[in-house]
């Protein structure tokens, strides 16, 4: 029988895509004002991956990632998608999303992102909201899944997350 243990906290991370570079800014800022300083934050990326955004949004998106200072339970994941849910709300324009904010979480193992669209791969949190597992971390590196999107898929990102991974892990070593 296997005992049950606490789940180690896990990284914040977040995507922001919108057209205007910014509403990405005050998007980060009202994040930090919820969740804490953040302790990364991309450059500013063309976000050319797929055009499933385009009729809300618009054409010529950008993104930029980010990841909080402060570690969080895993089981707050649903509570940061309905307040990020809320932030995109506040922000419509004539009933179309300004902003996309994307929350997860880096663990040691993988990386999570929120969603409220249920699939085969996605199981059920609560509160409407369902986890994707986007990457798994295995042998030093990350690797896609066969429903990764590709823009978390690609060299570039999974580089930066690696990254992130090894901040994160220094962060677990001095909290223990």
């Amino acid at each position: 029988m296997s005992k049950p243990t606490p789940a180690p906290p896990v990284k914040l991370f977040f995507s922001v895509l919108a057209k205007e570079a910014e509403l990405i800014n005050e998007t980060i800022s009202a994040l930090s004002r919820h969740y804490g300083q953040p302790d990364y934050v991309s450059a500013m990326m063309s976000f050319d991956y797929t055009d499933y955004y385009s009729t809300e949004m618009g054409e010529n998106l950008s993104r930029r990632f980010l990841t909080m200072e402060k570690l969080i339970k895993a089981e707050t994941l649903p509570d940061i998608k309905l307040t990020t849910n809320k932030l995109e709300d506040k922000l419509l324009k004539d009933k179309k999303r300004q902003i996309n904010i994307d929350p997860g979480y880096l663990s040691a193992s993988h990386l999570i992102l929120a969603t409220g669209k249920g699939y085969s791969h996605r199981p059920y949190l609560r509160d409407g909201i369902y986890a994707d597992l986007t990457l798994i971390f295995q042998g030093g590196k990350y690797f896609s899944l066969p429903w990764t999107y590709p823009d978390y898929g690609a060299e570039k990102q999974k580089e930066m997350l690696s990254r992130i991974r090894e901040k994160y892990l220094l962060q677990l070593k001095t909290q223990h």
